[in-house]
């Protein structure tokens, strides 16, 4: 395993040593998230392309040489990662592309991108020694935290808005979480969970806080190069809430440039839902900081007024060269089913929001036919049966009859 050498702030640059109390940058607060980094040289001399493809470990410890776990025994015994990347021949085609890839991360433990981060948070809050884990969350952190927890024996608090899916909700359950239903919305989780973790000492899984839960979302980028033989793509489309996922992107693009192992960066795009853009507010007018606001949409997962790593997802998108756009939420619902009936993968609304992004940037002519495209899937659509639901038509009703369901058969071909 790798040894954190530091953790830097990304706003002011000041450096920490990996205590296990350190969370932000001292001096710039909660703004001031850190960024964990090693001894490159030393994790050159066993992270290599070569020592890669022997690997048998088909998960996202299969990059452990660059990750902040201190301890083996600490990983928990759910294999996270490794998620299928599929080529699909027919989206690329008709939006004008000259490939599209979709990474499926819904194929995770608890069904959603989180399952990387909650990994290494109960990993290293056993490292600190830690007995209780707590967070605030939309929904999946949450689900994924309890899960995590329960196969590690840790316990869990877990802070969610009243509003959040019964889906979500009914799986933190079973899990065996202590499940705090928060009235109001996410930012309102937010502090309470803030307050409740500094009052009893919990191990904070907040990924916007807590610097080594990023280190578990970078995976997903790394798998991405792997999985296309280190030619990187050209964009990498990704839904936006919190900033952490798109935060983790680039920072596995960049340990991967780094490592030499690429020898490019992806543009990165972060999609958002219109009812829930504040970063999308701070790239179209050039801010230096985000304003925080109220979130309205669908998209449960991203709906995020507040996000609290914006500093991390700023830097991603404007170091990358990315861009930023956002979508109604009836151009996230429509992209449930399309996405589905196209390459097979059924994402939830957050999940799909990436694609949506995708499809209207290229409708507007904002791709080019040369690039080759990756769309992130962050979240199975099981975890809202709801607005699936609301995405597609309903089902034929028949009895027991070959003539009338031959009526019923006539009848629908006759209003396609």
């Amino acid at each position: 395993m790798a040894r954190p050498e530091i953790l830097k702030c990304v706003l002011c640059g000041k450096e920490y040593s990996p205590e296990p109390e350190r969370y932000v940058c001292g001096t710039c607060g909660l703004d001031g998230t850190l960024d964990v980094l090693y001894d490159v040289n030393e994790a050159k001399k066993r992270l290599m392309k070569d020592s890669l493809s022997l690997s048998r470990e088909m998960s996202m410890w299969r990059y452990r040489d660059i990750m902040p776990v201190l301890n083996d025994a600490n990983i928990p015994e759910l294999s996270v990662g490794w998620t299928p990347l599929y080529e699909n021949k027919r989206l690329a085609s008709e939006y004008g592309v000259r490939k599209l890839y979709v990474k499926d991360d819904g194929r995770n433990p608890t069904a959603s991108l989180k399952d990387r981060a909650s990994a290494v948070g109960v990993a290293k809050a056993l490292d600190f020694g830690q007995k209780t884990v707590a967070c605030a969350s939309t929904g999946n952190a949450a689900s994924s935290l309890s899960g995590f927890a329960a196969v590690t024996g840790l316990e869990s608090y877990i802070f969610v808005p009243e509003k959040a899916p019964a889906a979500k909700v009914t799986q933190l359950l079973v899990y065996g979480a202590n499940v705090v239903l928060v009235k109001g919305d996410y930012a309102k989780a937010f502090d309470l969970a803030t307050a409740a973790i500094e009052k009893f000492g919990w191990y904070n899984r907040n990924c916007a806080i807590n610097p080594y839960l990023v280190e578990g979302k970078k995976t997903c980028a790394m798998e991405m190069a792997e999985q296309l033989n280190w030619e990187v793509p050209d964009r990498v489309f990704i839904p936006v809430g919190d900033g952490c996922c798109i935060g983790g992107l680039y920072k596995g693009f960049r340990d991967l440039l780094e490592l030499g192992l690429i020898d490019r960066m992806p543009k990165i795009t972060g999609v958002q839902a219109e009812g829930s853009s504040p970063i999308y507010k701070a790239i179209t007018e050039n801010s230096e900081r985000v304003n925080f606001g109220p979130a309205n949409t669908i998209a449960d997962s991203i709906s995020v007024g507040a996000p609290r790593n914006w500093a991390k997802a700023l830097r991603a998108i404007r170091k990358s060269g990315g861009a930023a756009v956002t979508v109604t939420d009836n151009e996230i619902l429509s992209a449930i089913p399309e996405l589905a009936r196209s390459s097979g993968v059924f994402g939830e609304p957050a999940g799909v929001t990436g694609f949506a992004g995708f499809r209207k940037m290229a409708l507007a002519g904002e791709t080019a036919p040369d690039e080759t495209v990756a769309v992130v899937v962050t979240g199975n659509g099981l975890k809202d049966i709801e607005s699936a639901k609301r995405s597609v038509g309903k089902p034929l009703s028949c009895s027991p009859d070959i003539e009338e369901f031959s009526r019923l058969i006539d009848l629908r071909r006759t209003h396609k």
